[in-house]
């Protein structure tokens, strides 16, 4: 079966491409991604290239496809390969362009080569197979399922790399106090006190869906989420297009809190939702309101994902500061396909000793969490 390229997800039908996805995550569907395309986000003038891999078979039917970006940069990728990059700078080894298989700005787990096990495995051979006719340095997937290990195991070259990000976890709470409940006295204390440091400032907070949010609204959320590169020197990833593109496409995935000081907006919190998760996204404040962040970006969507049912808060990557709030470490993967053979050994050995510094950290880092152990923890 053939292998085609994609320069644009406008190329194949949101029906052909959205069946194709094993489970309903927000971030895969043809609405987000093509967003990021139709809103400028994404493009040769960022430095990330839609390069879309399918696989069709004889009637023309889409089977295989793998949402794939080539990148002349590792920003926004939140799988740090920066030093790899610079040892082949300093070596004299091409390292970009390169190809990645990834969801852009979003470090969240999930299915990336769609179609069922032997079409995908057809297709990520046949893209190893071409990279060097295509002048790239090698293939990346990131942040893949623990389930999804089993399509790289057994093929030459691929390595696998881990990190840990930090979620909460639902266990049947009742409310936000049920939860409190289960901590620690001392912890427990922690989070009663920073509650009450920002209701005593008189911020009061309003949870809206995508459809129930206005152009104005959209102005707002997006200098908010801006706000936060600006601070560091940098242009935010996302334009303002994309948030009325993402309102208009998948309403019904989007959740935004908004913080309220005398009935004026002075922060929000964006995040998407499926049937089981929500995923805090962007985040950004106005002003400065002491630990409003911990209550916008983490106990607003707790208690959101109590009172929905959901099972799992992903907040975002990194963050040990989640820890003493009650969010697990998880081991997250990615895969890296390199075609240098210098370049790939020396890779291989790097990993090979950070995996068990990295899973000895997650161990460590499960210890600090605030639960009594009476709680199950």
């Amino acid at each position: 079966m053939p292998l085609l390229t994609l320069n644009s997800l406008a190329e194949i039908g949101s029906a052909n491409w959205d069946a194709l996805l094993p489970e309903a995550q927000p971030f895969l569907c043809h609405a987000f991604l093509s967003a990021l395309e139709d809103s400028g986000s994404v493009g040769a003038h960022c430095g990330w290239l839609p390069a879309h891999r399918v696989m069709r078979d004889e009637r023309g039917v889409t089977v295989a496809a793998l949402p794939a970006y080539i990148k002349a940069h590792s920003y926004g990728e939140y799988v740090f390969d920066m030093a790899w990059a610079d040892a082949c700078r300093r070596a004299g080894i091409a390292y970009y362009p390169k190809l990645l298989g990834a969801v852009p700005f979003s470090p969240v787990s999930g299915p990336r080569l769609l179609g069922d096990a032997q079409q995908a495995g057809a297709l990520l051979d046949a893209l190893t197979a071409g990279l060097e006719g295509e002048g790239l340095s090698g293939l990346h997937i990131n942040f893949l399922r623990p389930e999804d290990d089993a399509l790289f195991e057994g093929r030459e070259g691929w390595l696998q790399r881990l990190d840990c990000q930090y979620h909460w976890r639902n266990r049947g709470y009742r409310d936000f106090r049920d939860f409190l409940d289960a901590l620690s006295s001392r912890k427990r204390k922690q989070l009663r006190k920073e509650r009450e440091q920002v209701a005593g400032q008189g911020i009061d907070f309003r949870w809206q869906r995508g459809d129930e949010l206005s152009e104005a609204d959209w102005d707002f959320v997006h200098a908010c989420y801006a706000s936060t590169y600006r601070v560091r020197r940098r242009a935010p990833y996302l334009t303002r297009t994309f948030f009325s593109l993402l309102a208009e496409r998948m309403p019904q995935a989007i959740r935004v809190v908004t913080a309220r000081r005398s009935g004026r907006a002075v922060a929000m919190a964006f995040s998407l939702q499926d049937a089981s998760r929500l995923y805090g996204r962007y985040w950004g404040c106005l002003g400065d309101f002491d630990r409003l962040h911990f209550e916008t970006c983490f106990y607003q969507g707790i208690e959101l994902a109590i009172a929905e049912g959901l099972q799992c808060f992903d907040a975002g990557a990194q963050g040990e500061h989640k820890l003493i709030r009650g969010f697990e470490p998880v081991v997250t993967r990615s895969w890296h396909y390199l075609l240098h053979p210098g370049l790939r050994a020396a890779v291989a050995d790097f990993l090979a000793e950070e995996r068990p510094a990295l899973l000895a950290y997650a161990e460590q880092a499960r210890e600090l969490l605030p639960y009594r152990i009476e709680a199950g923890q």
